[in-house]
């Protein structure tokens, strides 16, 4: 990254809470120069003071990318404040849950060259998985910047449109909250059956963290996997019988969670 357009005109990240902290330390071990980077937040922690690059200061005229990392409430508040980067050849990238490209293009401009982006949690680790999409502005070149920068913290994957985001919200987004409260209800079904409270969460969760580290290294999908755990008429068959019961099973259950996590982003970029 140090010799590319970000270093040389320069990125500028608004709002660097958890997501765009973990963000802005990708992209240093990277190596893109600590100079190359404006930060906006009102609240710098002590670890970014300690990185070297711009915290509020006065910004590039024309930066290569502002990348919109703030909550969704304070977006009315923060985006105007750089309108006069609209319209031209900085690309808009954006992490805000809720917020739709014509929302930046209404207050940017049309012409306004607009990436949004679902990540998760994990990218906290460096182990997330972002979706993104442009509008009408956004060709390969950018694009191909925007993937550059979201992959700091995970993979990427393109969107066909816009209108994908609220699937992949329920399914990725909201969906490391699913995990863990599967690893909750798992340690507490432990307890359950006599295990001590710290060996039943420890078992669940090295278990739940093996699996998706197989699911993910091996050629089998995971309905094979899941086979291949299975012995007829065993343990694992006789979980099974409750877990994949249509009626009140796994299929039916995150059926519905999903659908309703999709079904509340869409009402969030309406609000």
């Amino acid at each position: 990254m140090k010799d590319s357009r970000i270093a040389k005109d320069g990125l500028v990240l608004l709002g660097c809470g958890k997501m765009g902290s973990a963000m802005l330390a990708g992209w240093l071990a990277r190596g893109l120069p600590a100079q190359s980077v404006w930060v906006i937040d009102p609240y710098p922690s002590d670890w970014l003071r300690a990185q070297g690059v711009h915290i509020n200061t006065s910004l590039p005229t024309a930066p290569a990318i502002v990348l919109v990392a703030v909550k969704p409430q304070m977006m009315a508040d923060a985006l105007p404040t750089l309108q006069a980067m609209g319209n031209g050849s900085t690309l808009f990238v954006s992490v805000a849950a809720g917020t739709t490209i014509a929302t930046f293009e209404e207050i940017l401009g049309g012409q306004t060259p607009v990436v949004r982006a679902m990540p998760n949690t994990p990218a906290a680790i460096g182990q997330g998985i972002t979706a993104i999409v442009g509008n009408g502005q956004v060709g390969d070149m950018e694009l191909n910047e925007a993937e550059a920068l979201l992959r700091a913290v995970g993979d990427v994957v393109r969107l066909d449109s816009e209108a994908q985001i609220d699937a992949v919200t329920g399914v990725s987004g909201s969906g490391p909250a699913y995990v863990f409260h599967m690893i909750e209800t798992m340690a507490a079904a432990g307890e359950a059956q006599g295990l001590d409270a710290r060996l039943s969460m420890q078992l669940a969760k090295t278990t739940v963290a093996g699996a998706g580290a197989l699911a993910m290294a091996a050629d089998e999908d995971p309905a094979q996997l899941r086979v291949n755990v299975t012995s007829p008429n065993g343990t694992t068959q006789a979980a099974l019988e409750v877990l994949m019961n249509e009626r009140d099973g796994f299929p039916a259950l995150l059926k519905r969670a999903v659908a309703a996590a999709a079904d509340r982003s869409r009402e969030l970029a309406r609000d």
